[in-house]
């Protein structure tokens, strides 16, 4: 009913409303990621996809140089990554990615450093599963695209994906495997919006009621433009109003979609097949992202420490329901900012930042709490780093 409010004064209602409830719950911070493309090599005929395995123009590679593509991310100042590949068992097989994670994990250049690799990869076993938790992922993501089974299997009709119950079954599989973090999303477009929000609901529950813990991230990707894919042609697409009503905490900044796009964007640009997966319509740099979203008093925020001190799952949500991440949130959110401010934003950006950290700072309400945040923010000014709460 919400969704379909046309009402104006109803409408302001639900915005001020959303905001109190995450306020409340996250502060006024927005995580800042980066997605990493890892191989478009696909077996899957999905006909929204260029990926898809028909597509014969465009580029189809492996990212052999990722220690290039990890290093142009961190000399933008990312620290949390989501790495995505298409489902081929025989060039992507889960020994590549495994692979990758670690590659990942062990590059270190200047002050920079990936401190939380997100997993975004086909639905998958029990004991690969087992191998992602052990190669220390944080969350391991994927999108049902439509809850609509009729619609899902006409849009997927070749390939592994085809099979609807392996797929919207994949979260328990990950969750058996150890994995208690996980993320759900729809491709919204591909069917209609009401259906789908309805059962990314209805999954987060099933979750929460057989293994205790719900999602913790809910992706709202909208289909996109891409190489011989026309958005047009899916007549379920949702306006920016109604897209407008679902409420964001985490965004990508300075993304690219396509494999080794970080490292060399220009050959990218050049090349006659693009690796593009969809188009990008912010072309922002990170620098401009974090500027944007410190005009609008938001924290840009780099923090995964939850990841590396073992608040996931359960824990997590425990701390979360009672409103008490919040603690920790906003404090890790303002030493990871002052690290970016110290590494990599323009001067424009760090005296903007510099003012927003002195008035957030003064919003913590533990005097120990404020008290430690202060002196970290002072020591990572002293060239130290990668403090957290």
């Amino acid at each position: 009913m919400l969704l379909a409010c046309e009402i104006p004064e109803k409408l302001d209602e639900v915005y001020k409303l959303a905001q109190q409830i995450k306020k409340d719950f996250y502060g006024n911070r927005i995580v800042l990621f980066a997605p990493l493309y890892l191989s478009n090599y696909c077996v899957n005929g999905c006909v929204y996809c260029p990926y898809h395995m028909k597509n014969k123009h465009i580029a189809l590679c492996v990212t052999g140089g990722i220690v290039k593509e990890v290093t142009a991310l961190q000399d933008m100042g990312h620290k949390r990554l989501a790495i995505e590949a298409g489902e081929d068992p025989v060039n992507n097989p889960i020994e590549y990615i495994l692979e990758c994670i670690n590659t990942i994990y062990s590059i270190k250049h200047k002050n920079g450093a990936i401190r939380r690799v997100n997993v975004n990869i086909a639905a998958t076993t029990v004991e690969n599963y087992r191998k992602l938790k052990e190669a220390g992922i944080g969350t391991y993501i994927l999108f049902q695209e439509t809850y609509h089974k009729e619609s899902y299997e006409q849009l997927h009709p070749t390939g592994p994906k085809h099979d609807y119950a392996y797929h919207t079954e994949a979260m328990d599989r990950a969750m058996e495997g150890g994995i208690d973090d996980v993320g759900l999303g729809v491709l919204f477009g591909l069917d209609k919006y009401k259906y789908e929000f309805a059962g990314l609901l209805m999954h987060a529950e099933h979750l929460e009621a057989v293994h205790g813990v719900g999602p913790h991230t809910i992706s709202v990707p909208r289909i996109k433009h891409a190489d011989d894919i026309d958005p047009d042609v899916f007549d379920n697409g949702i306006s920016d109003d109604t897209f407008a009503k679902i409420c964001v905490s985490q965004i990508s900044g300075a993304s690219k979609t396509s494999v080794g796009g970080y490292a060399d964007p220009e050959a990218e640009k050049n090349a006659e097949a693009t690796s593009e997966q969809f188009d990008v319509s912010d072309q922002r740099t990170l620098d401009e992202v974090v500027n944007w979203l410190m005009k609008m008093d938001y924290i840009p925020s780099f923090c995964t420490a939850c990841y590396r001190e073992g608040r996931t799952g359960d824990r997590f949500m425990a701390l979360c329901k009672s409103m008490q991440i919040l603690n920790c949130c906003h404090p890790n959110a303002l030493m990871t900012l002052k690290e970016y401010l110290e590494d990599y934003a323009s001067p424009q950006t760090r005296e903007l930042g510099m003012k927003l950290i002195d008035r957030e700072i003064e919003k913590i309400t533990n005097p120990k709490v404020k008290q430690t945040c202060y002196e970290h923010i002072h020591d990572i000014a002293d060239g130290k780093r990668d403090f957290r709460f």
